[in-house]
């Protein structure tokens, strides 16, 4: 397979999967597991990195008011909703940058160990979506103690197969938080990690240590960013109006299916 052809089908996977509470770095996975990689390790890392990036900018157009508001209001040293919406996203970031810092090697070698490691986690992640509960709508602030929480959440979707939208919206669902809030709180929440991400990674020098050219790359981020904004908008309408646990199913029959490729495939 070409690169472009690979660059186009991760950033639509991406672009898909970080919104959808289906895992993007399970699905990942799965793909580059079922398409093989002909340039090794640094090539899926930068890969992952641009569509990662991707789906961040999807997350800044969609989010733009929201964004330019918050922004707005902390450099004018505001003490309003929106200034303590960025304190709420700052407390959520903490667990994630210390399990993220501290014990993302060591995660890593354990799902290195087989593909079937991301279908139980798949397992997982459904199960958690089928235990969601309808909350109804509330205009109820986040809170610093629920803020944690969800961090928590977001902290253990670093292993591949955990959703990060999933396990984010669904315990905030959980604790009582409205749908619209949580599927916002969710989203913005993970804009400081993943740019936080890329900066180490510009510094360390990772983004740029393949050899894939140019063109890839750019697909890869173009890709991902149209779907994401795509996928994006729609996961907010699908979390006002439906259930969590129609991804629950989709969740089981692929971590089921993944499992089973590995020992049967």
């Amino acid at each position: 397979m070409t690169d472009i052809s690979r660059s186009l089908i991760l950033g639509v996977i991406q672009g898909l999967t970080e919104f959808l509470p289906v895992s993007s770095s399970g699905h990942l996975e799965i793909i580059n597991h079922l398409l093989g990689s002909a340039r090794g390790v640094d090539s899926d890392l930068t890969m992952v990195l641009v569509t990662h990036f991707g789906t961040a900018l999807s997350i800044f157009y969609v989010f733009r008011k929201d964004i330019y508001r918050i922004l707005g209001d902390l450099l004018k040293f505001q003490n309003n909703d929106n200034t303590r919406l960025a304190w709420e996203i700052v407390i959520s970031m903490i667990p994630a940058l210390i399990i993220g810092l501290a014990f993302e090697e060591q995660i890593e070698s354990i799902f290195n160990g087989g593909i079937w490691m991301v279908g139980c986690a798949l397992i997982v992640t459904a199960l958690v979506l089928w235990l969601t509960p309808d909350t109804p709508e509330n205009d109820e602030m986040i809170g610093w103690n629920r803020a944690a929480i969800i961090g928590l959440a977001q902290a253990v979707a670093i292993m591949p197969g955990i959703s990060r939208s999933g396990m984010t919206i669904a315990i905030a669902l959980m604790l009582g938080v409205g749908k619209t809030n949580a599927a916002r709180f969710s989203f913005l929440m993970v804009l400081p990690v993943i740019v936080g991400k890329m900066i180490l990674d510009l510094v360390s020098g990772e983004l740029f240590a393949s050899g894939i050219q140019t063109i890839p790359l750019l697909l890869a981020l173009i890709t991902s960013f149209l779907v994401g904004v795509m996928a994006c908008t729609w996961m907010i309408r699908i979390v006002r109006q439906f259930s969590l646990k129609y991804f629950a199913w989709y969740c089981l029959v692929i971590g089921l299916s993944t499992i089973g490729m590995y020992f049967y495939g």
